[in-house]
């Protein structure tokens, strides 16, 4: 699979506070050309208390909209060099029940599911993994956002996924 991406870390603040734990909303949507087929993802970072802002976004040639969903958390969180307060802001479900309710049980029983009765391992391993090394290193809130609403920030990683996974057809 192919890549693309261009992010880099927000710039920290000075703060009065050293100890201080910056606190940052992050809003992330994936897109799939076809599922599978050539996604996008993209994610729009916002420092709260100074409104600075980073954007991101990438993609893949044979992909699927979990994948590019995963893919929009996980690099908008690899872009924070230092522990932060994040406010994770996504459309959906598949990302938030996964971090919310799932992942424990799957790393309890080794990154398996139950289906049918039957062992089966978790799709898009490799990216639920990397999330939870990420996730690890923050205090994160997680907040449903509902796709094509009229959400600021959800719309513009909407176009943006979509742009970036036009690169990649």
């Amino acid at each position: 699979m192919t890549e693309q991406t261009s992010n880099s870390s927000l710039e920290s603040t000075p703060s009065q506070q050293p100890t201080a734990v910056r606190e940052v909303d992050l809003f992330t949507d994936g897109a799939c050309s076809g599922n599978p087929g050539p996604g996008g993802w993209a994610f729009i970072l916002r420092d709260k208390k100074t409104r600075k802002e980073l954007t991101g976004s990438g993609g893949e040639h044979d992909s699927t909209n979990n994948r590019m969903e995963l893919k929009a958390v996980i690099e908008g969180l690899k872009s924070l060099k230092k522990r932060c307060r994040v406010s994770l802001h996504s459309d959906s479900k598949y990302v938030l029940q996964g971090l919310q309710e799932w992942m424990a049980g799957w790393k309890k029983k080794g990154w398996v599911r139950m289906e049918g009765g039957k062992k089966k391992p978790v799709k898009n391993v490799e990216l639920w993994q990397e999330l939870d090394q990420l996730v690890a290193r923050h205090q994160l809130s997680y907040h449903h956002v509902k796709g094509h609403s009229g959400h600021i920030e959800n719309e513009r990683c909407d176009v943006m996924a979509v742009e970036a996974s036009k690169n990649f057809h």
